[in-house]
């Protein structure tokens, strides 16, 4: 017992800024209420804190070093939480001697056990009933929660400004329904927080703002006095090489003032190549005021992040580090509130809630309310990199693990973005054969393989609800997105396959604008898809809503061709079926430069004039018999709309003059220029096309 004197050989327990070492074979038992601030804390055998009877009795433990090697820490377990509270203070500044490896102001894990586990709280965060304006001082809550009087909450921001974000302290709790509790706040809220399900005919779409507990009664956190002010906190450092050759499981515990901002390594938590941690977890965790990431996962595999929260968290707050990392299981998590690090890598300076460098890990339901840039970025890397460097690990062709039904918004660029390129591949560093059926081809057994993204809800983004790069076959599945800028979903370059398959959107969700829309930029006028510059791409079931406003419009085409620069020729085929457009929709289509794009519509439900119709931009060589190109038609199609007995095709010569093309080779120009046609004869006509 640490109270015991003979524990300390009949002497005094240690004093300020004394180290201690608890050897292997001793379990050292803290059940005393505080404790000097001590240097280092050695642990080879057992550091067991007890927590007292009584669920309010308050415990502090301070030191600049807590080093557990070969040993165990545990302040609570999962069977048997921490059920009083607790403070665990981390001292030390820049300057002061490092750990090798770990650092300072540190607890160090190696070849360990570390165990740190409140109560559970349910749920650890949560969404609102109804929405709360500026000036309110009460919340009414989806659900039942079992938050207390006199702990801190954090409230989502729901419009384009995910800083909009708020903290407040539970004065008061009006139970009379028990399932919808009304919180009161210290103090009036600042801005307005939307909460709805909207209805758009047989659909919704749930734009409900996030409440999250960030109170534990296990808290862990860099010392008050200078951590803020140095933007240098607490961390968490869990590294010794070899599969489950450390097992550390976090469980309902706070943690703030974490992460040393301008050190790389130096985050909240960092799993640091240790390989497989199947016996590994943070559950429940509460992270806010950090000043460097909130879980790094870093060659490391089967970890599980379930049901935590990150608010207020400097650069990407949950991060997949070196493109090598594969099987971690990422569920149910908050992020909130993520900012703009300058002094990380240079992909910080546009945070993402989630950052992930290889595509093989779940994530199910986890929402990113609220970033600089990003909710969720694949930012796939041609190999591994880093400590995990391997030719051999080619992420961007790797399968997709699992995405589905994770949610984004109030992000400052995209709520989803896959960069560079997503091609999944059977053999991920071999070629992919465009003909995979083609037995004659050396790559015919290495066929692409489909990647779904399922059940994605993306609004009130500053640009995209979703964006993809240059992708394979990549689907996004019941995909919901509403109130983004720019676009609900776009794709820049999909691949095509001999005879398929198709990246592109299956079954989705489309909306404009919603009832959350005061905030609505006024220059604003989005698209709701916007397709490719290139072949291969289908829209298979789509539903349009409100695109009625500002020339907002339900398609467009040719994804980033803004200058002849930087973009495709145009005239690209996109396959389209099953596409749904409410009446409020005026204008269906909005081509974008070079004004070039061809639709195949092949049930007839973006044209109404049946199965194999087309869809292009307005042209004078276009006004054929069997195209529709009135005026009234042109308002909605943004060009001519024509019917399936003809063909629309691109047609393009590249490194090519055209004698060497068309020499003895019969040509009929419809409408080409009408006025010099008709001023010259048919040998001038002759000459003039030679030319």
């Amino acid at each position: 017992m640490w109270s015991d004197d003979t524990t300390w050989g009949g002497e005094f327990a240690p004093m300020e800024m004394e180290s201690i070492y608890v050897p292997a074979g001793l379990n050292l038992f803290v059940d005393v209420d505080r404790t000097d601030l001590l240097n280092a804390v050695i642990v080879e055998g057992s550091l067991i804190f007890a927590p007292d009877t009584d669920p309010t009795h308050q415990r502090s433990f301070d030191a600049h070093y807590i080093f557990v090697r070969n040993g165990m820490m545990e302040v609570g377990t999962e069977e048997f939480p921490y059920t009083s509270k607790i403070t665990i203070t981390m001292h030390s500044e820049l300057l002061d001697p490092f750990l090798p490896i770990y650092g300072n102001k540190v607890i160090g894990c190696r070849f360990c056990t570390l165990d740190m586990h409140g109560p559970v709280r349910e749920p650890s965060w949560a969404v609102m009933d109804t929405t709360a304006n500026a000036g309110d001082d009460k919340i009414t809550m989806f659900e039942k929660v079992d938050w207390k009087v006199g702990e801190l909450i954090g409230i989502a921001a729901t419009g384009y400004e995910g800083r909009n974000a708020e903290k407040r302290t539970i004065t008061a709790i009006d139970n009379a329904n028990v399932n919808k509790p009304v919180l009161t706040l210290d103090k009036p809220l600042e801005f307005k927080h939307f909460a709805a399900t909207q209805t758009f005919g047989s659909e919704t779409i749930d734009m409900r703002a996030e409440v999250a507990l960030l109170s534990r009664n296990v808290l862990f956190r860099g010392n008050p006095e200078t951590s803020a002010i140095n933007q240098y906190g607490a961390t968490i450092f869990l590294h010794s090489p070899g599969d489950d050759s450390l097992t550390a499981r976090l469980g309902y515990i706070e943690m703030t003032d974490v992460g040393q901002a301008f050190k790389v390594g130096r985050y909240a938590v960092h799993f640091h190549m240790i390989g497989a941690v199947h016996k590994s977890y943070a559950r429940g965790c509460s992270t806010h005021e950090g000043h460097n990431r909130a879980y790094t996962i870093h060659g490391t595999h089967y970890l599980r992040l379930d049901k935590n929260i990150a608010y207020h968290v400097k650069g990407h707050n949950i991060f997949i580090e070196d493109a090598a990392e594969t099987k971690n299981y990422i569920t149910s998590n908050l992020v909130m509130k993520t900012v703009r690090s300058m002094s990380l890598l240079n992909t910080d300076q546009s945070p993402a809630g989630f950052w992930i460098t290889h595509p093989d890990n779940a994530f199910i339901d986890n929402h990113a309310a609220g970033s600089d840039r990003y909710g969720f970025w694949y930012d796939l890397q041609e190999h591994a990199m880093g400590p995990s460097a391997n030719i051999n690990i080619c992420s961007q062709n790797a399968q997709v693990g699992e995405f589905r039904n994770n949610a984004a918004h109030s992000n400052g660029r995209y709520g989803l973005r896959i960069f560079h390129n997503m091609v999944p591949r059977k053999y991920p560093c071999l070629p992919i054969t465009r003909d995979w059926n083609n037995t004659a081809d050396p790559y015919h057994a290495n066929p692409p393989i489909t990647a779904n993204f399922n059940g994605f809800t993306g609004w009130k983004n500053n640009r995209n609800g979703a964006i993809a790069g240059t992708v394979g076959d990549v689907r996004f599945n019941n995909f919901k997105t509403a109130d983004n800028l720019l676009a609900g979903i776009e794709f820049e370059l999909s691949h095509e396959y001999f005879g398929g398959p198709y990246a592109g959107v299956y079954n989705a969700v489309i909306v404009g604008k919603t009832a959350n829309t005061e905030d609505l930029l006024s220059w604003a006028s989005p698209h709701g898809i916007i397709t490719p510059r290139t072949d291969g791409f289908t829209i298979q079931g789509a539903k349009f809503f409100n695109f009625n406003w500002n020339d907002a419009a339900s398609l467009g085409s040719c994804s980033h061709c803004f200058h002849p620069a930087a973009t495709d020729s145009g005239a690209r085929t996109v396959r389209m079926s099953g596409l749904e457009f409410d009446a409020s929709v005026t204008k269906k289509i909005k081509y974008q430069y070079p004004w070039k794009a061809i639709f195949l519509d092949e049930d007839g439900s973006l044209t109404g004039k049946g199965a194999n119709t087309w869809a292009t931009p307005y042209y004078a060589y276009h006004e054929q018999p069997e195209c529709d190109f009135a005026t009234s038609t042109r308002a909605v199609y943004d060009g001519v709309i024509c019917d399936s007995t003809i063909q629309i095709r691109r047609l393009a010569f590249y490194g090519r003059t055209p004698s060497a093309n068309f020499a003895g080779m019969g040509m009929k120009i419809m409408r080409y220029d009408d006025s010099i046609m008709s001023a010259m004869d048919a040998n001038q006509t002759k000459d003039y096309l030679a030319d």
